[in-house]
């Protein structure tokens, strides 16, 4: 269902008794950094895949304000940070390094709204029966999806269910992804098929 196995771990850095270390992804324009404590915490993500997002989060603000960097993904306990064509992670990495390390140990909080921390599926009005079916999809991501996808860096969201489609938003390193599409069709639609028949398809929105 993965991508790809994350091929190296790598690239400690440490400072005032704080490690962050990092690891490549699937998708080469992203890095996953861990800074050996919770970020977003579990059960919990925030997705800041512009400048204008980044404004609820004083880490996601810093770290758009390196040249190069186009997206933030916070995770339970890592942070992903995506960058743009043409810029090299040698040039960037100190300075994403250095904003994650000032921003941990100054106590800082990760979001200005607390409450609008993680992320919260779509509501919608689901007759009994596709309220049913609504639950074994969640139930299936967030068993057997999710914490798949985290380890690579990224999420995968619920956003819908209509007709036999489920409409899923991929995240972190998964959106842009050059095997994204294999492993939402090959991986989560095939699984998702599987274990509950009403499934037809999954898209990406």
């Amino acid at each position: 269902m993965r991508c790809n196995p994350s091929q190296f771990k790598g690239f400690t850095r440490k400072a005032a008794n704080m490690f962050i270390q990092t690891e490549s992804t699937p998708n080469p324009a992203t890095l996953k950094f861990l800074p050996g404590r919770d970020v977003a915490g579990e059960g919990h993500a925030a997705d800041f895949p512009t400048v204008e997002a980044a404004a609820r989060s004083p880490l996601a603000e810093r770290l758009f304000e390196t040249d190069g960097v186009t997206g933030v993904f916070f995770g339970a306990d890592f942070v992903t940070v995506t960058k743009g064509e043409g810029v090299e992670w040698q040039h960037i990495k100190p300075a994403i390094l250095g904003a994650i390390m000032e921003h941990f140990t100054s106590g800082a909080p990760l979001l200005n709204d607390k409450a609008a921390e993680g992320e919260t599926p779509p509501q919608a009005d689901y007759s009994s029966e596709e309220a049913e079916i609504v639950d074994q999809i969640l139930e299936l991501l967030e068993t057997r999806v999710r914490p798949v996808v985290a380890q690579d860096g990224g999420d995968i969201t619920f956003q819908g269910f209509d007709k036999g489609i489920v409409f899923l938003n991929m995240q972190g390193s998964c959106a842009g992804c050059p095997a994204s599409t294999q492993t939402l069709k090959n991986g989560v639609e095939n699984m998702l098929r599987h274990y509950v028949p009403e499934v037809t398809e999954v898209r990406a929105v």
